[in-house]
């Protein structure tokens, strides 16, 4: 779906360094997972990378989704009718795929 005209100012974008350095970090502890298992590293130890690397992605996810419901939503709700129909029903489908993700 496309943002409604004047979201691009708001949103996920103010905090586009945060989320950046975020994901940068998050490229970087691939890059370690990536060696643990080149070095034939202990497969718990590994584990617990992964595990961690999941848990901030999902804080990523979590905080873009938050920025989404808190700008776009919530501007398409009080212009109401489709657009805020939409909104809801595309929140609700990112929501559906983060928790079975």
């Amino acid at each position: 779906m496309e943002p409604l005209e004047g979201q691009m100012s708001e949103g996920y974008i103010r905090r586009k360094d945060d989320h950046l350095k975020r994901l940068r970090r998050i490229e970087g502890q691939a890059r370690g997972l990536q060696r643990m298992v080149d070095d034939e590293e202990y497969g718990i130890d590994i584990l617990t990378q992964v595990s961690s690397m999941t848990r901030a992605l999902q804080a990523v996810a979590l905080g873009l989704l938050d920025e989404h419901l808190r700008h776009c939503v919530l501007q398409a709700a009080d212009r109401g009718g489709r657009a805020a129909e939409d909104q809801l029903r595309e929140a609700s489908e990112a929501i559906a795929r983060l928790v079975r993700s």
